[in-house]
């Protein structure tokens, strides 16, 4: 679902990068006001498995691929001012290092995957939860919301190629629509294994009101596991092309996408410069990718988090 430049016109690119822009600096100001400094590592390791985990192609119908967006679980992990912050640091580095995604068309990914996607998803999540106890409660409110998630980023999606003239509405939409809602089973199946996962090994990273807890070793395991995904996954993961690249095939639009990019990436197409093998250059581009969003993600909740903040628990925002 990340949008290449070339399918967005300038105003649209404009408004979508200003919202983000908004959105992005009042989930800055929650997580320096509500994050406890000991779920500074979890930063970290959202970014880190979302990152890898969206290396994963499967494939779903028609020739076509999906992968994990992960603004949801993150957000059950973090809440939904940390879950923002870590998607945009991953659509950041997906971005300027391997050209996934336009520069010019970054506002407009961050505003459907991290802004829309985490944010409306986390308040059908919290809607459902209300209504579910316990473990299954949980899970099924994990597993719609993320669904619900990808569904609606893809119709945000859609909104802007509309707007900027690309397709028309009528066209797209149901086009767009249609397969993200296969996707979106994805989605919401390994959302919740994930969370099924981290509900038996760790219970108070879902548990509402639970201990405090320091969690440096659980990251670190966690990490090992993202880079093992991206190593050892990655490389064997759906070679068909996603959603949006399929649609645009589909809908004839494709031509639209720029030829260059506005800024040359140094992994583009998660390739390695002087590695011959496809299937390894794949593997060190996504190990590297999983290391540098993991680096992001934890310096900057580090540097918005004081140390003062270390033992109070505070709720999640």
């Amino acid at each position: 679902m990340h949008i290449p430049d070339g399918f967005l016109d300038a105003k649209t690119a404009a408004t979508a990068g200003a919202l983000a822009a908004g959105g992005l600096a009042l989930a800055l100001r929650q997580v320096r006001i509500r994050l406890p400094r000991r779920r500074v590592p979890l930063m970290g390791l959202a970014a880190a498995f979302v990152f890898a985990a969206q290396m994963l192609n499967f494939p779903v119908a028609g020739g076509t691929s999906g992968h994990l967006v992960g603004g949801v679980l993150a957000a059950v992990l973090l809440g939904p001012s940390a879950a923002v912050v870590v998607m945009s640091a991953v659509l950041i580095v997906q971005c300027f290092l391997f050209a996934d995604g336009g520069v010019l068309a970054l506002g407009a990914n961050i505003f459907n995957m991290a802004i829309v996607g985490v944010v409306i998803g986390y308040g059908i999540y919290r809607i459902v939860r209300r209504l579910f106890a316990g473990l299954r409660g949980l899970v099924m409110a994990s597993a719609f919301a993320a669904w619900c998630s990808t569904v609606l980023a893809a119709i945000s999606c859609t909104g802007q190629l509309a707007s900027s003239g690309t397709v028309a509405w009528s066209v797209a939409f149901p086009a767009m629509a249609n397969i993200h809602m296969l996707i979106g089973l994805g989605e919401a199946l390994i959302t919740a294994l994930v969370v099924v996962g981290i509900a038996r090994a760790r219970p108070e990273l879902v548990e509402e009101g639970a201990p405090p807890q320091r969690y440096g070793e659980f990251a670190a395991f966690g990490l090992l596991v993202a880079l093992g995904l991206a190593l050892l996954v990655a490389p064997q993961a759906s070679s068909f092309p996603d959603g949006l690249e399929k649609v645009a095939a589909t809908l004839g639009f494709e031509h639209k996408a720029a030829a260059a990019p506005l800024v040359v990436a140094p992994m583009g197409d998660y390739q390695m410069p002087g590695v011959k093998s496809a299937t390894w250059a794949t593997a060190w581009a996504g190990a590297i990718g999983t290391v540098v969003v993991f680096a992001l993600a934890w310096l900057l909740a580090r540097s918005l988090t004081p140390k003062s903040k270390d033992d109070a628990p505070a709720p999640r925002g």
